[in-house]
């Protein structure tokens, strides 16, 4: 791993900056759009509830990585106005063992919807968009830390992959440090409570589907309780931050 990665040519970087500012449309457009065009598909029942359980399992891993790196230490994402933009360094924690863990949970989370989807197509096509994506925003991120940090963010690069995170070196970089679940909840929910919706959503129309929407009410019921009650979770979380019920622990 060479800094010379964070220097990639200026379409990558502008792609990345144009995905970094209008994300929270964009990728939740693309997704929808096809689902949409593309309706699942399965090859038997079994397999179809096997790959459904492995769409899950993969989605869970990326959740529960995000959660592990969020909770040891955080990185700011949104950036400032729309646009990429970091006032410190961070080292610690996960991202001691990879630069992007954020990012990597997010990749296994959309990569869960997709096989659970099951359309071969859908995935290809949903995979390859969100790949580039990311790659293009992490190097439009790469370009702005190697300006504002220079050499400390070079010596960071070398020392640590921009995927792959090396998890024999967790112990040590999680040493001393403490697990934070208020932070957690407060930087997470959101993200957790959409891509625990959209399964949802996913499985009930993937069900709905195969019986060509011929179902009793009970059923529209009980998976619209499911989806009201991440709904009332997310508002929950939401107001208890808001009104300062629910706060980080504070550092020592």
């Amino acid at each position: 791993m060479t800094v010379s990665a964070a220097n990639p040519s200026g379409f990558l970087v502008a792609s990345g900056n144009l995905f970094f500012r209008y994300r929270n449309v964009v990728f939740p457009l693309v997704l929808v759009t096809l689902f949409a065009l593309f309706p699942p598909r399965r090859l038997s029942v079994t397999a179809d509830f096997w790959l459904d359980l492995l769409g899950l399992a993969v989605g869970l891993a990326g959740q529960l990585l995000r959660v592990a790196v969020i909770g040891f230490a955080y990185i700011k994402r949104g950036g400032l106005n729309k646009r990429v933009y970091a006032d410190t360094l961070v080292t610690e924690g996960f991202f001691a063992i990879c630069r992007n863990p954020l990012y990597v949970g997010n990749l296994l989370m959309l990569a869960g919807l997709f096989i659970v989807q099951g359309n071969p197509v859908a995935i290809v096509f949903g995979l390859a968009f969100f790949l580039y994506a990311y790659v293009s925003i992490v190097r439009a991120e790469e370009r702005y830390l190697a300006g504002k940090f220079g050499d400390a963010y070079a010596r960071y690069c070398q020392e640590v992959s921009r995927w792959w995170p090396d998890f024999s070196r967790l112990a040590e970089a999680t040493r001393g440090m403490s697990f934070d679940w208020r932070r957690v909840v407060i930087k997470d929910y959101s993200t957790f409570c959409t891509w625990v919706g959209m399964a949802v959503l996913l499985l009930a129309y993937e069900d709905a589907y195969w019986r060509g929407f011929a179902l009793p009410s009970q059923f529209y019921v009980i998976w619209g309780l499911v989806v009201a009650a991440l709904v009332a979770l997310a508002l929950g979380v939401r107001w208890a931050k808001k009104s300062g019920r629910l706060v980080e622990r504070a550092r020592a």
